[in-house]
């Protein structure tokens, strides 16, 4: 592998980590507006959750597809074509005249923001090898790990400027100037002689193929209700700081700032943990941290019926931890059940989590948002369901109790970043 240009070393964090950015701001950057918009259509919380649900929806189907599209026409083409995309669904939410109109852009959107994420690992794989890319990866996340914080508190910035519709044209303008500069600067990393022919039956056969994996499937459902559970609150930000802890739209960092402080923590101890204890250490601790969350979840709402910050949000930090020392060893676990098509298998494990995702957001945070007790029950139930799976997957596997830290260190050292 030849080494990529000095330009493209320098530019090419920057622009992945930027892309990398324009799902959790399509998400959060909305939250602090709902009021606004809810009384503009005159919808209530519920339809306004459906703007969640409906761009996480096509999010994951088109997870299906973006790598495999890059694999025919190249990376850059797939990156420049869906932030246009998204760009011109932007222009469109920003000037919808009914709530099923601006639905419609959110779903456009949703279908073009996994080109930037998806085929930006793509990249990192074509382009850096070894400990250069699981820098580069590094260095990714941890922007992407801070954009739900930063999301929630630009939308609020804007609201004085345009209302809910300068959201919609700050993110206009980012992706446009995204556009030209991958158009600018970023090195094509996959070659024509390297692509294949894209053939959606063959593609999809594939994918059914996995289903033949016995252990493949307690691994998706751990991997993917994995992070559920914390993604429950996320989604219910908006009524839980505005109607629970009756704080106003530049309040989001009370949510969220525990939460991401959680992620990079788990994250910073995933890595620690990776030469000096085993796969099944990792993730069991994992899950007792998870579930020690929800814990204190129900027992501040019982002690509480009146949610108070800081206490109320406390335990978020704890359950971010929780979720990122086991998702990212559950998801190594999956992609080493099939080695030669570990593209398709993080295909599949993106679209079944973002499909719970939408499920979540879209369903259960309708239902479970009225009080943190719902909530915290709720999240204690994907939880559960979490911890089952991976029982489930070790009784398939018969995982050894004996430390194999030579594989473990291999393993965790691919992957150590959020989700």
């Amino acid at each position: 592998m030849n080494p990529p240009p000095r330009t493209a070393r320098r530019s090419l964090p920057w622009l992945l980590a930027a892309l990398s950015m324009i799902g959790p701001f399509s998400i959060d950057a909305i939250f602090p507006a709902f009021p606004l918009i809810g009384a503009h259509f005159q919808v209530d919380s519920a339809a306004l959750q459906q703007l969640i649900s409906i761009y996480l929806l096509t999010y994951a189907s088109m997870s299906l597809f973006h790598g495999a599209i890059s694999d025919a026409i190249g990376r850059k083409p797939v990156m420049v074509a869906g932030m246009l995309v998204y760009a011109l669904a932007s222009v469109l939410a920003a000037v919808s005249t009914s709530f099923a109109m601006l639905l419609a852009c959110r779903a456009l959107q949703g279908a073009c923001a996994g080109a930037g994420l998806v085929v930006g690992r793509a990249v990192i794989r074509d382009t850096f090898e070894g400990p250069a890319a699981q820098r580069l990866m590094s260095q990714v996340m941890m922007i992407f790990g801070v954009s739900p914080v930063i999301a929630p508190m630009v939308g609020a910035w804007l609201l004085p400027l345009g209302g809910w519709h300068g959201i919609f044209w700050f993110l206009l303008l980012f992706t446009l100037l995204l556009s030209a500069a991958i158009a600018i600067w970023l090195e094509e990393s996959h070659p024509p002689a390297q692509r294949t022919t894209f053939a959606v039956r063959p593609l999809l056969a594939g994918y059914l193929s996995f289903g033949r994996d016995r252990p493949f499937w307690p691994l998706l459902i751990s991997s993917s209700v994995n992070f559920a559970g914390l993604f429950l609150f996320i989604a219910s930000a908006p009524r839980i700081v505005l109607e629970l802890l009756h704080l106003s739209a530049q309040d989001f960092p009370w949510l969220f700032v525990p939460v991401v402080v959680g992620l990079i923590s788990g994250a910073w101890l995933s890595g620690r943990l990776a030469d000096r204890r085993s796969v099944r250490f990792t993730v069991n601790l994992g899950y007792a941290v998870m579930l020690l969350a929800c814990v204190l979840h129900v027992s501040l709402a019982v002690a509480l019926p009146q949610p108070q910050v800081p206490w109320s949000m406390l335990p978020l930090v704890l359950h971010g931890v929780g979720v990122q020392l086991a998702f990212p060893t559950l998801t190594l676990l999956l992609l080493d059940r099939f080695p030669h098509l570990r593209g398709g298998i993080s295909s599949v494990q993106a679209f079944a989590s973002l499909l719970l995702s939408s499920l979540v957001a879209g369903v259960l945070s309708p239902l479970l948002s009225s009080t943190m007790l719902s909530l915290s029950l709720g999240s204690s139930t994907l939880t559960v369901i979490g911890v089952l799976s991976w029982y489930w997957y070790g009784r398939i596997s018969r995982v050894p109790k004996a430390p194999r830290l030579a594989r473990d260190v291999e393993l965790q050292a691919q992957i150590t970043e959020p989700r």
